[in-house]
């Protein structure tokens, strides 16, 4: 949703790249290249120029005149303006002190209330601990009952739902007894989900007042769809003067629109956006942090959401039995099938295409990653699977008529086959170096990726202490001397903050096949 922001704030950055001293000059060209930027991207005019007062006074300011680079100055200071306009700091879910915790959802027919209260019950489920349960209150929408106890059992959830909906029953009545229920079962959390209209009217206000008038909630979030803009900040502004909420959730963040709503709501209604739903999976379901959404935005990636996906998805006793092997004997005793493990371990944290894209610099890579086919691991797996336990267990065994007996059982070619065992054997020397101290700890399974090698035949070559191979054509030998990768020049931003030409970040080579780049 915000590639096309992220791209224009990289261009603008990028023009202040070597500069030794900014003038007012360079700080209105930039300022004036990011107000288009955000106005492209839908954000509330009030907002922008909110945002680009703050930003120019911030930058005229002896905080950049006095550093060594201006350029990283001015990004710390519009990442951390664009930090305050996202709400500041995460807020948490209010509990009550003496349960149920009750917890309505408002908006907008269609903006994706009852797919987000199952999601919200799995994660308060799943991560707090909780035992929630979904009251279905929107009794006008065609099936949106059937609906509510669809996404329940799904989501492993009891959902409360005495009248039949369709037009039949009295939503106010079934929130009165929902909190009878939840006292008799002694559920530590209510969610209501209350029925929308397709434009704010005053029927839709007064039964929304009517059921919060009624249980009392702990926390109102309204939810909206991310992708409808401007719209988006005029509805939530007229549910906060009609009913009132606590917080935002944002749906369909995962969407193409400009995400302008994303960056005005919380500014414009003075409430803070606190979950963000960014796909049709119960899973697909985040809290927002304000800090680690800028970063994005930025191109800096989100290294701590990525650390958290990994901490659930990985079993540490699994994680401690991979390490153990992997210290012992350089690594021997990991085999295919721990390889196999480590890399479905991964796929459970999500589509491959949105952990590369948490990556600082990955938007370097854009269209690599939108293009990245995720059936290519369902292949690597059949050709795993089509191997005996023993070519599993010691790959060094599985010879040419082998290897063709494998491609015809996974329906690949032998060369699939012989590039999987070699990325194999690489990426196994990685992670035995990373299991010894070296990378990225808590994270076994991320080197365990097909092609996620630490630059194949060349790291292999560059790990010979003082041996650089080169081409046999001493006329290539010496062009290739004149490619080596040079340090960023006084002032240039790393690829991570905008910079050209990849700066000091670099993804690996096996990275950059395994997404079609060159």
């Amino acid at each position: 949703m915000f590639d096309t922001l992220s791209d224009r704030l990289s261009t603008a950055f990028k023009n202040l790249r070597g500069k030794g001293k900014l003038t007012d000059a360079d700080i209105d060209a930039t300022a004036r290249e990011i107000r288009v930027a955000l106005l492209e991207a839908d954000v509330a005019l009030p907002v922008v120029r909110e945002f680009i007062a703050a930003v120019k006074e911030r930058a005229a300011g002896a905080e950049v005149r006095g550093g060594l680079n201006p350029a990283q100055q001015v990004i710390k200071i519009v990442n951390e303006e664009l930090v305050n306009i996202l709400g500041g700091e995460t807020r948490e879910l209010r509990m009550a002190k003496r349960p149920p915790t009750v917890i309505m959802l408002a908006g907008l027919q269609g903006a994706g209330k009852t797919t987000l209260a199952g999601k919200l019950a799995k994660w308060l489920k799943e991560t707090k601990h909780q035992t929630p349960m979904l009251v279905a209150a929107d009794l006008q929408r065609p099936n949106a009952v059937t609906q509510l106890q669809v996404v329940g059992e799904r989501a492993g959830v009891p959902v409360f739902a005495p009248e039949p909906g369709n037009g039949v029953g009295d939503p106010v009545d079934v929130a009165r007894q929902a909190m009878d229920e939840a006292r008799t079962k002694q559920h530590s959390v209510v969610i209501v989900d209350t029925a929308g209209r397709l434009g704010v009217d005053e029927v839709l206000m007064k039964q929304a007042a009517d059921i919060r008038d009624a249980v009392t909630p702990d926390e109102i979030l309204f939810v909206v769809d991310a992708m409808i803009g401007q719209d988006a900040v005029t509805t939530a502004q007229a549910f906060l003067d009609g009913v009132g909420f606590d917080g935002v959730v944002l749906s369909k963040l995962d969407g193409d629109a400009r995400g302008g709503a994303a960056l005005s709501i919380a500014q414009v209604t003075g409430r803070q956006v606190m979950f963000a739903s960014n796909g049709e999976k119960l899973e697909d379901f985040d809290v927002f942090h304000p800090d680690r959404m800028a970063s994005r935005i930025l191109g800096m990636g989100d290294v701590m959401s990525l650390i958290e996906k990994a901490e659930q998805t990985f079993d540490a006793d699994e994680a401690a039995k991979t390490a153990a092997k992997l210290q012992k004997r350089g690594g021997k005793d990991f085999t295919l099938d721990d390889f196999l493990a480590q890399m479905q371990s991964v796929r459970k944290m999500g589509p491959l295409t949105k952990i590369f894209g948490m990556l600082p610099g990955a938007n370097q890579f854009k269209d690599q990653l939108e293009n990245f086919d995720e059936r290519e691991i369902d292949r690597i797996e059949a050709v795993i699977h089509s191997m005996t336990p023993a070519e599993r267990n010691d790959p060094n065994i599985i010879n040419g008529s082998r290897r063709a007996r494998i491609a015809k059982g996974s329906g690949t070619e032998v060369a699939t086959v012989s590039g999987l065992v070699e990325r194999f054997f690489e990426a196994r020397k990685m992670m035995s170096a990373m299991a010894s101290g070296k990378g990225m700890p808590g994270m076994p399974g991320m080197p365990g990726m097909p092609g996620m090698g630490a630059g194949g035949r060349k790291a292999k070559q560059q790990q010979k202490k003082g041996k650089k191979r080169g081409s046999g054509n001493p006329a290539k030998r010496a062009n290739q001397g004149n490619q080596q990768p040079q340090a960023p020049e006084p002032g240039q931003l790393p690829a991570a903050f905008g910079g050209q030409n990849g700066g000091d970040f670099e993804l690996p080579d096996d990275v950059k096949k395994m997404l079609g780049g060159n």
